[in-house]
């Protein structure tokens, strides 16, 4: 296991911690407007509408990682965890937005729903038990393992059917942009070690600046300041979409606790049941301050986990200034237009490096597992179920809707495959592989 560079509770000096903040929120600030977006775009919000969705997810995102990161009480995980909008909860959006309830529906449903994890946070002491190392590390490699798709994506510049997608002048972009983020890992000293992804994104993004890559519409569209609208779109509560997102909510309980223990693993904390306690209620709270404040629920970010991994700063000052920054964002809109304006095969560069990292810890963890018959049935089916959801999420499209509710994630079936088995298997201590 790699030495940190900058152990949990470290505060490097402010002006590195700003920079190494940037290399943060580069890696989240396109997941947690990506939700509100779509919301908006699918649901045909009208632009007003959609950009409170986008302003309150960026604001209620930094507050909710600052109190993670930092904790209030019993409240928060104390670790270096970004919160951010999550696509559990699209689907269950959807179909409520779709309903005569609309968004005051989604977020009323998101209010009362949210119960289901705050209740459930005091039952996490529990629940780790469930989690010995080989499950562990399953549930690490199915994070890695289903971000490479998104990193994929990012590196050919869009989604597949995009017009200029898998372009070589894209290609080419994002090659470079893993080539130096590499090179400075492994030969950089210092802060060009540290603060790697951001220096390759930033050469990157000035590279595609001077090859006019870059299109400014969303900057000069872009509001200078922005003020929070709580209860914009009133709230309703529907029966059927309050259950709709409880079921989102327990899915998200087990990907953000597989979250917590890879978080755990890559900054060297041993993660108990009080660590989850924490970390999962501060996601139930933090998504019911999003829905007062007008906007999708919350869940961990595995992505940061990927900066954490490559970089060796497990700092959570580090991203507790990136809360700030989020906050930032979220009353100054032409901000983060600027950060959205980052050409995708910038992001696929350093993207895929980050991703890759993930599943490099989750091997490590399993690697110090018992070689025998029963861990490696748990190990081949988990992560082949996981897999083929990721791989080809059609497979589930015949199913009825909560079925694709519940194991549309491969994170999700992976991780229930692998708590399940490792309950019905019997142990055989003697039998080696």
């Amino acid at each position: 296991m790699q030495k940190l560079r900058y152990p949990v509770d470290a505060k490097p000096p402010f002006g590195l911690t700003l920079l190494l903040a940037a290399q943060h929120l580069l890696a989240a600030l396109g997941g947690i407007i990506a939700v509100p977006l779509v919301l908006g775009n699918v649901l045909k919000l009208p632009t007003p509408d959609t950009i409170v969705l986008v302003n309150a997810a960026l604001l209620v995102s930094g507050i909710v990682t600052i109190i993670q990161c930092q904790g209030i009480g019993p409240i928060g995980l104390r670790l270096p965890s970004v919160m951010g909008t999550s696509f559990t909860f699209v689907a269950a959006a959807l179909a409520i937005g779709f309903s005569e309830y609309g968004v005051a529906g989604i977020l009323g449903s998101s209010l009362v729903g949210s119960l289901v994890m705050i209740v459930g946070s005091f039952f996490m002491p529990y629940v780790r038990k469930l989690f010995p190392p080989v499950v562990t590390g399953v549930v690490v490699m199915m994070i890695g393992l289903s971000l490479i798709p998104v990193a994929v994506d990012w590196f050919a510049g869009g989604q597949k059917g995009d017009p200029h997608y898998a372009d070589p002048a894209n290609l080419a972009m994002a090659a470079f942009v893993l080539v130096l983020v590499v090179a400075l890992v492994q030969w950089g000293k210092g802060i060009f070690s540290a603060a790697a992804i951001v220096i390759g994104i930033l050469v990157g993004y000035l590279v595609a600046l001077a090859l006019g890559m870059i299109d400014f519409t969303n900057v000069n569209n872009a509001d200078w300041f922005a003020v929070p609208q709580p209860l914009h779109f009133g709230l309703a509560f529907p029966i059927s979409g309050i259950i709709g997102m409880s079921i989102a909510y327990l899915v998200t309980i087990v990907e953000s606790s597989g979250n917590f223990l890879a978080l755990g693993n890559v900054t060297q904390t041993e993660i108990t049941g009080k660590h989850l306690r924490g970390g999962v209620l501060c996601d139930g709270l933090g998504s019911a301050l999003a829905a007062v404040m007008s906007t999708t629920p919350f869940s961990s970010f595995s992505q940061n986990i990927g900066v954490i991994s490559l970089t060796g700063v497990a700092s959570r000052y580090v991203v507790t200034i990136m809360g700030v920054l989020l906050v930032l964002a979220g009353v100054f809109p032409v901000f983060g237009a600027l950060i959205v304006s980052i050409p995708m095969p910038v992001l696929g560069g350093a993207g895929l490096m980050m991703f890759a990292m993930i599943i490099a810890a989750g091997i490590q963890m399993l690697d110090k597992v018992e070689r025998s018959k029963r861990n490696g049935l748990i190990i081949a089916i988990s992560i082949g179920c996981g897999l083929a959801v990721t791989t080809r999420p059609e497979l589930l499209d015949k199913l009825p809707s909560f079925v694709k509710e519940i194991f549309g994630s491969g994170i999700t079936v992976g991780s229930l495959l692998a708590l399940t088995l490792n309950l019905i298997l019997p142990h055989e201590k003697d039998e080696q592989a």
